[in-house]
């Protein structure tokens, strides 16, 4: 079941919301805890059980981490978080890694160890990592342990963020777990930001992949330099619409709800350095990243020399976070690489240069990075930067079925066509990852109790349910993360 479907918006969501203003508020948690068993069994039938056994060990751990602190036994607490971590990390491990260092030994050793070709189940990164974050805070205390498990059920398996983020620590809404009073200003503010990220899902990502996988299947030697340009834009513009319009459907859900989910991203394409564009972007995995990895490493308090290397494994483990293929890695390495660059000697540059140098700059290393994220194979994604750039095939291998130097030149008929059809749309794109809409949507009063919200809401949800009718092609991109 996906929001942006018909199944969630005319049933599934509906029935939740009548049911749980009708119901009593001490048993609201654990009607959203049905809910949202149900909401990941429709399209997880078995690894519902799964998620069951993540939420149960975690809550047991939790309970034994918080007692044995509490008797002031700390190298108990420390055996009992070492052991919830380990079972989160090979459950994890098992189910999204296994097939991909199989794959690794037996190209290295040439040995046939047989895959287990197991389907990956949906959102494990982010609940896992949730509930890891959850084991240390009650380690750290900085959490209080959870003693009803029905709670914690709800916690974990809350289904406005489970399947895609964003990742909310158990300290976010702790608060909001037994006090959660209805409020139509936030419901309607919930409403319009879940009418917002569906409008970007449905109206913008959906079309700019289109274009993206139109491009994406040409023959490398046939594609012009511009139209490989194109591509990648497009894709860029996908999926930061795509992961956005989730991130704010999320956040609205839990407004509806009663819950404050952290923000995910704070438009990104504004950056004017590939640092800033990591703290705008996807950042609640970045704050998990920095708070459970890169300080406890040492962080910048120990050195360049061990700051240099704290980057390198939060980024490589950024990257294999993304999914098991060494395209991701390359990826982390890659933005690690440009981080580290720009502690060392780049940032102070460009602080002093204009602005507009700055966002080139970012933009540029950001959509060669995406070259990396989207191509599993990595002789395909050198030979796409390679058009990008005008060289000459030959220079840099063909892959199989692939030869020449490239004979697509700067830009063809096609160029043009997809220009003309889809250059509007990719102007819209640009200026609306600004925070040009956020200005105006304020200045016209579209948030809150008024007439305006509520026609903008219906106008964004008619256009995307037409949308809808005719779509073909729906798909979450970090549904497969």
């Amino acid at each position: 079941m996906i929001f942006a479907g018909f199944t969630f918006l005319f049933r599934f969501l509906p029935i939740v919301l009548i049911a749980y203003i009708l119901c009593p508020k001490q048993f609201r948690n654990g009607l959203l805890f049905l809910a949202s068993l149900i909401f990941y069994a429709w399209g997880e039938p078995v690894y519902v059980l799964l998620m069951l056994f993540s939420t149960v060990s975690d809550y047991w751990h939790g309970r034994q981490i918080d007692a044995a602190r509490r008797a002031g036994r700390q190298k108990a607490a420390k055996g009992w978080l070492i052991s919830s971590i380990a079972i989160n990390i090979a459950m994890l491990g098992f189910f999204k890694y296994a097939d991909w260092l199989i794959g690794i030994w037996n190209g290295v050793t040439g040995w046939h160890v047989p895959l287990f070709k197991l389907p990956l189940p949906l959102g494990i990164s982010f609940y896992t990592f949730q509930t890891m974050s959850y084991s240390i805070d009650v380690y750290r205390g900085d959490a209080k342990v959870q003693k009803n498990i029905i709670d914690f059920g709800m916690f974990v398996s809350l289904f406005p963020q489970l399947i895609a983020g964003p990742i909310v620590r158990y300290a976010d809404i702790e608060d909001r777990m037994k006090e959660r009073p209805l409020c139509i200003g936030r419901m309607s503010g919930g409403a319009l930001r879940f009418a917002v990220g569906l409008a970007k899902k449905v109206l913008l990502a959906n079309q700019f992949g289109v274009l993206w996988e139109t491009i994406a299947a040409m023959p490398p030697a046939e594609m012009p330099v511009l139209t490989g340009w194109l591509g990648i834009i497009a894709y860029g513009l996908q999926i930061y619409y795509d992961f956005s319009g989730y991130s704010d459907m999320a956040i609205g859900l839990g407004a509806i709800f009663g819950f404050h989910f952290p923000e995910n991203f704070d438009h990104p394409y504004e950056s004017r350095s590939v640092s800033e564009f990591f703290r705008r972007w996807h950042m609640t995995l970045q704050k998990w990243f920095a708070s459970y990895v890169y300080y406890p490493l040492g962080g910048n308090r120990k050195g360049l020399k061990r700051q240099i290397f704290n980057l390198l494994v939060v980024w490589a483990l950024t990257g294999i976070w993304h999914g098991a293929s060494g395209n991701f890695m390359a990826w982390g390495l890659y933005f690690a690489c440009f981080l580290i660059l720009e502690k060392v000697c780049l940032q102070k540059a460009l602080a002093h240069i204009p602005r507009v140098f700055g966002h080139l700059y970012t933009l540029i290393v950001v959509l060669f990075g995406w070259v990396l994220f989207t191509h599993t194979n990595l002789l395909e994604a050198v030979q796409y930067m390679a058009r990008m750039l005008a060289i000459p095939l030959h220079a840099v291998g063909s892959a199989a079925g692939v030869s020449g130097v490239g004979s697509g030149g700067l830009y063809n008929a096609r160029t043009w066509y997809y220009l003309f059809q889809y250059g509007g749309l990719l102007l819209l794109g640009a200026v609306g990852a600004t925070n040009l809409p956020v200005f105006l949507a304020k200045k016209l009063k579209f948030y809150g109790k008024n007439w305006n919200s509520a026609i903008f809401i219906a106008i964004l949800l008619l256009l995307c349910i037409a949308s809808l009718v005719d779509a073909s092609y729906n798909p979450f991109l970090y549904f497969r993360f």
